[in-house]
């Protein structure tokens, strides 16, 4: 008995473990079955109905694809960020739990720094059979080169830390000599966050984005995640906007409005506002570089989200091959999902919320890594894939297959070849017949090149098309082209403030406030704007180009706006008022004071509840007299009960900034450039100023002052302010064993106020 027992046992032991065995082997070979050579990958893919998927070019020719885009000969170029993860010729220091690395050094620039495994690959159709058979490197030995664009004679690149332009004037694909160095200090401690995704926007300046885990310092400005651009004549450089994830992927839609994707769960973009902060996962990577912002923007709000978290290349398809119900629409690739999905976009007053289309390519196939989309020439999408089982690096150490990579194409059904146009080969004239095509491909190309050659010979024209009420997409088009050439005109485009499409008054608007100045014929029809217009997006706008003008017409701006209630529900409008304030709430602070401390702005909610509070708390937190007076005369004009009671806790706030210093670990840098620059209260002044008290605020405190009190908030901001008996007060109570449980603790909730 005992004997058939153990055998019995033993039988089921062997076949728990042959079962293991097989299960074991079985995941193997299924892991093993991902992976798909090129051919066999395209026939494991599934694709909406009506399309078709179709390998361009995989390796040899393409390995670890970053970027691609397409020249306007109509050639292929793939960026193959083959020294990913670790910088060539560098040490690590250390490399924190966030995977932040420290190197031993910043490298030279090409070509006297360390030489990479990077390379901008040109590939060319020989045959025209529709797949790319031919390649030829343009530059090689990069080392992490993130980027590039076409335009101005040559190509911009993107090699951390610097943006490289590489001439090539007479076109023969061949560098007229070393690289120049147009920017440098873009952050480098995170090779899966640098600085990356070039795009041309319509008004002719380069953006780019920066990911999450790294600083930069561009001329002084220093900011970790956000989107930036660079003026290619002016030279100018500008941080458009702070916050956001790990950025990849730029775009701009049909109006000009500038998508980014994220990184973060359950989103796919941020839509980028000019001057604006966005969310960031600021445990970890710190705060907003202007800690007065007092708020930032969210995600686009999403509807259905599937797939993965990551959205590294998105695109607004804006061409003529697909179908109707697919133009205009979000394309995004999904690295983690292993596909390429589609999305609406719908407005929402000034922004817009998106929704889950459906998928558009189904991989099949794990190691199906898309990491860059765009539109091609011929108005399909081409989709770069990575191709790799791997999608990240947490070990920088551990073993990446470097050996593949692959282009496809995704193109309707009932798509028919047409003829490429080297748009090099066009007259001015002839460029400008191209803004109305139906292909934005072309409509870009064609902007970009009449933006390098400024032909004077078509001002005229374009001016003329900027006016027309009877096509705005070409009127628009037509106004980004004259700013691109450097002929936008105030005093002549001033007009365009009165047109009939919201688009063409927004994009005016941002024209003039970019050149900071309004001329006094304009600046009327912007102060007939602020009191009419009814459009959410020209209102953004305008509350967006406030800071960029001088101080007076800010202020008069931002406070007309304020009496518009039925924007004062906008996701951005309020905000957006109150970072154009916040620019010249110190610099101007009496102006920003006799304005906004008038008993009868209580009466607006508007003012009161997005301006007032804040305003409290940045005069307190910058600490100086004249700051703190401001203090004593807002709390002096609050109604007596809960609103002055919340002024109270904004001025506790506020008197809590003061001398404050980030967690340690988390970068740090000076503020968010000039546009919202403000002085930061050093540690060391904190006791000096709040010495000298100003009686101002000491009549407003023995106003609300009771020495029998024990209202924690009142003690708090006394103690903060320097009130000795205040804090006599906090320690007695604390010792008083008759008062109640929660008012001692109280006393010790916050270490500031008994310390």
């Amino acid at each position: 008995m005992h004997f058939a027992a153990v055998f019995k046992r033993e039988f089921f032991l062997m076949r728990f473990i042959i079962f293991a065995v097989l299960v074991w082997h079985t995941s193997e070979v299924c892991s093993l079955a991902q992976g798909y050579p090129p051919g066999e990958a395209v026939e494991r893919m599934t694709v909406a109905a009506g399309f078709k998927v179709e390998l361009v070019a995989a390796e040899p020719l393409v390995r670890q694809p970053v970027a691609i885009d397409f020249d306007d000969q109509g050639r292929l170029w793939v960026l193959q960020y083959l020294q990913y993860p670790n910088p060539a010729g560098l040490k690590r220091v250390k490399v924190d739990r966030f995977s932040r690395t420290t190197y031993d050094r910043i490298p030279e620039p090409p070509p006297a720094g360390p030489k990479g495994a990077d390379r901008l690959t040109i590939l060319e159709d020989t045959n025209g059979d529709g797949q790319f058979d031919q390649a030829k490197d343009f530059i090689s030995d990069l080392n992490i080169a993130s980027g590039f664009a076409f335009g101005h004679g040559g190509i911009f690149v993107l090699q951390t830390p610097y943006l490289l332009f590489y001439p090539d004037r007479n076109r023969d694909d061949i560098p007229d000599g070393d690289p120049e160095v147009l920017l440098k200090g873009f952050g480098m401690e995170d090779t899966s966050s640098v600085a990356n995704s070039l795009v041309w926007g319509p008004d002719g300046w380069l953006y780019g984005t920066q990911g999450t885990n790294i600083t930069a310092n561009i001329r002084g400005i220093e900011f970790e995640q956000g989107v930036w651009r660079y003026h290619p004549v002016s030279r100018k450089f500008e941080l458009f906007m702070e916050g956001g994830g790990n950025m990849w992927g730029l775009d701009f839609d049909r109006y000009g409005q500038l998508l980014a994707g994220t990184n973060y769960g359950g989103y796919l973009m941020f839509h980028v506002v000019q001057g604006a902060y966005y969310a960031k996962s600021f445990a970890k990577h710190g705060e907003l570089h202007n800690p007065f912002a007092l708020g930032y923007f969210q995600h686009v709000p999403h509807k259905n989200f599937q797939g993965g978290h990551v959205t590294v290349g998105g695109i607004l398809y804006q061409g003529d091959q697909f179908p109707a119900p697919y133009r205009n629409k979000y394309i995004a690739v999904d690295t983690l999902g292993h596909a390429i999905r589609w999305h609406h976009t719908l407005p929402d007053q000034s922004t817009f919320r998106s929704e889950n289309g459906g998928v558009l390519l189904q991989a099949n196939d794990t190691w199906f890594a898309p990491s860059d989309a765009i539109q091609g020439p011929d108005g399909a999408v081409y989709i770069a894939d990575w191709h790799d089982q791997r999608t990240a690096h947490p070990d920088p150490d551990a073993s990446w297959d470097r050996s593949n990579g692959r282009v496809f194409r995704i193109s309707h059904q009932s798509a028919k070849p047409a003829p490429h146009i080297d748009l090099h080969s066009l007259s001015s004239r002839e460029l400008i017949d191209q803004l109305s095509s139906t292909n934005s491909w072309q409509v870009r190309r064609a902007r970009r090149i009449l933006a390098e050659r400024r032909d004077t010979q078509v001002i005229d024209q374009l001016r003329s098309l900027s006016q027309n009420p009877d096509d705005s997409s070409l009127a628009l088009q037509a106004l980004w082209t004259l700013n691109a050439v450097g002929a936008f005109d105030q005093s002549r485009e001033g007009s365009l403030l009165t047109h009939q499409d919201p688009h063409i008054r927004a994009w005016t608007i941002r024209f003039i406030g970019d050149n900071n100045l309004v001329s006094p014929e304009n600046w009327k029809k912007l102060l007939s704007i602020v009191k009419t217009d009814d459009s959410p997006t020209v209102i953004s706008q305008l509350a967006s180009s406030a800071k960029r003008l001088p101080a007076e017409q800010c202020i008069t701006l931002v406070r007309t706006l304020l009496d518009r209630s039925e924007f004062r529900n906008d996701p951005h409008i309020p905000l957006l008022l109150w970072w154009a304030l916040e620019r010249y709430s110190i610099s101007s602070l009496e102006a920003v004071l006799q304005t906004f401390s008038r008993p009868e702005d209580w009466q607006n909610p508007f003012l009161r509840d997005v301006i007032l509070g804040r305003l409290m708390r940045r005069f307190a937190g910058e600490g100086s007299d004249a700051s703190l007076a401001a203090c004593a005369r807002l709390l002096a004009t609050a109604p007596e009960g809960s609103e002055r009671r919340r002024m109270l806790s904004e001025l506790d706030a506020g008197l809590k900034m003061l001398g404050r210093e980030r967690l340690p670990g988390l970068p740090l840098g000076p503020k968010y450039g000039s546009i919202a620059a403000i002085n930061r209260v050093q540690k060391s002044e904190q006791v000096k100023r709040l010495k000298t008290l100003p009686p101002e605020l000491a009549d407003q405190l023995a106003t609300i002052w009771n020495d029998n009190t024990t209202d924690a908030l009142i003690i708090r901001v006394a103690i903060r302010l320097g009130n000795k008996a205040a804090h006599d007060r906090a320690l007695a109570l604390v010792a008083d064993r008759n008062q109640t449980e929660n008012t001692r603790l109280e006393m010790l909730a916050d270490p500031a106020g008994t310390g």
